[in-house]
């Protein structure tokens, strides 16, 4: 079949451009010819006919920027010009979507997280409109959903609201809705009386990540780690969420100059820096300022994480809420001892309980016994090692290529 994906950005290190790009590899290995449009490639490698740039789909477009500082930031008493701005914006999307897949002969249609979460409005909005007017078969990858991100997507207007509710989810006839926790199923079930198909975030176990060799045994020497210094990787984007004032805490906890935290993300979704400019001072008045490393402009596609997990110690991921935890296989993948936070409403249901040996801890408290067994763990290479292999199995068990092919099977049988 000929699959066409929508998404707002592809080619980067945040997690919904990540798992999108281990869908089109499966996708092709099945035999599909996949196509995209976006409004941003990032470090992706653009291939005409397959890949077509729409600047206007991207999340830092004018009409996305707008849209999202009326409907939730700086409102105007009267919500009707906003309502006016996503017609009118999401009557341009839909007329290029439908002209995109008339040319390429779309067979089915995939929407990444923009007919899930509402980021991008009139985006959302001419996907629905498309759908509705075409009829195309459609496959909804929901990664999460406005009323699981506290006050993010909560509107001073009523109207807008319950423009929300009625849009985000795409809630189609035909419409196959894949989401990638167990509380997704169970949120479609209640909400919408939907059966919902539960596709984990996976890895490729299949292919060596995170080994180290001669070509990349000089990157943490590159963003400012010394041979003789301990590396324990922050592998997230720098958004609230990510805990990583936890990780820091663990830092000065730790008490030891030798080792360094290097977080691989960018703050460029946090809303003003104001996080960013928290851990800062945080930083600052724990005189961490020499042992905390942002190596974001080092870090730019998959690769580069590789190279940064190949010569780091162990994880930190104190993340509080996470719609999957793709930095938690990740790890996983490249064979390294993960600290993390009981993040809801995912890690026990849909991780934690498959056997994986990690040091975890509650409501991102630090208790001196969990602490040391951090420490004892950091301290012995070899602990490491064995740490490393023994969740890689268990990750290739439940989180491989071979899982989401079986899914995929599944969800693209519109016979």
């Amino acid at each position: 079949m000929r699959i066409g994906i929508v998404i707002g950005r592809i080619g980067g290190v945040d997690g919904v451009a990540l798992e999108t790009e281990k869908w089109i590899a499966v996708l092709k290995k099945m035999g599909h010819q996949v196509y995209i449009i976006s409004g941003e490639f990032e470090q992706w490698v653009m291939e005409r006919p397959y890949h077509y740039l729409f600047p206007v789909l991207s999340f830092f477009s004018p009409e996305a920027e707008w849209g999202q500082r009326k409907a939730f930031y700086d409102i105007d008493m009267d919500p009707q010009p906003l309502f006016e701005h996503v017609e009118k914006t999401s009557e341009i999307i839909y007329k290029k979507l439908d002209k995109w897949v008339k040319f390429n002969k779309i067979d089915v249609l995939l929407s990444e997280n923009a007919s899930a979460l509402p980021c991008h409005l009139s985006m959302g909005i001419g996907i629905k409109k498309l759908v509705e007017r075409s009829k195309i078969p459609t496959v909804t990858h929901d990664h999460d959903f406005h009323w699981e991100r506290g006050n993010r997507y909560v509107s001073g207007h009523k109207e807008i609201n319950d423009f929300l509710d009625a849009n985000f989810p795409l809630i189609l006839p035909g419409v196959k809705h894949a989401v990638i926790n167990t509380f997704g199923v169970e949120t479609f079930k209640k909400r919408f009386n939907i059966d919902a198909t539960l596709v984990p975030n996976v890895m490729d176990f299949n292919t060596p990540y995170g080994i180290p060799t001669p070509q990349n045994e000089l990157f943490l020497r590159q963003v400012g780690v010394a041979a003789d210094e301990i590396p324990l990787l922050q592998v997230t984007r720098i958004v609230r969420r990510k805990g990583i004032e936890t990780a820091i805490s663990l830092l000065d906890k730790l008490n030891d100059k030798k080792l360094k935290l290097v977080i691989t993300g960018n703050p460029n979704d946090d809303e003003n820096l104001e996080y960013y400019n928290e851990l800062v001072d945080q930083i600052y008045d724990l005189n961490l300022m020499n042992q905390v490393i942002f190596a974001s402009s080092k870090v730019l596609n998959h690769k580069d994480l590789s190279d940064v997990y190949a010569h780091g110690r162990a994880c930190t991921y104190f993340s509080t809420y996470e719609g999957f935890g793709n930095a938690f296989v990740e790890a996983v993948l490249a064979k390294k001892p993960i600290f993390v936070n009981n993040y809801k409403p995912v890690f026990m249901q849909d991780i934690g309980n498959k056997g994986f040996n990690t040091v975890m801890i509650e409501d991102s408290e630090l208790t001196n016994n969990k602490v040391q067994e951090m420490a004892d763990i950091i301290y012995d290479p070899d602990l490491c090692k064995e740490i490393g292999e023994y969740n890689f199995k268990i990750g290739k068990q439940y989180f491989s290529y071979e899982i989401l092919e079986e899914k995929l099977r599944i969800l693209f049988d519109f016979k």
